[in-house]
């Protein structure tokens, strides 16, 4: 019989709840920056990790989205443009705001 070869990769989770996937899992998943992962919980406590099938939508938000496009169609009188003011106090806000969605982790969020 050949034997099983099995990996082992282990993270730590921060204060928020939040680890780096190990590259090892990385690899064996295909993940990439920004993609999603799916996590299976068995009958028995076992949890496996998968990457999410990136067609995959969130069935709420979906039903969501649905509502709001039947409410603008049947109800187009109660669209309103926004406001000059309101996008120039947005952003105002937001302005002094720097954020790049793939940097990695501060210490701090380790």
């Amino acid at each position: 019989m050949a034997a099983i070869l099995a990996l082992y990769s282990e993270s730590t989770l921060t204060d928020r709840y939040q680890t780096t996937v190990p590259e090892p899992v990385r690899k064996a998943l295909g993940l990439n920056k920004r993609d999603k992962i799916c996590y299976t919980i068995d009958s028995d406590g076992q949890v496996v990790i998968s990457r999410a099938n990136p067609t995959e939508s969130d069935p709420i938000l979906r039903l969501f989205l649905n509502f709001l496009a039947r409410d603008m169609k049947q109800n187009p009188h109660h669209l309103q443009a926004i406001s000059s003011d309101l996008v120039s106090r947005v952003q105002s806000l937001v302005s002094e705001i720097n954020l790049d969605l793939d940097a990695p982790l501060s210490d701090e969020d380790e």
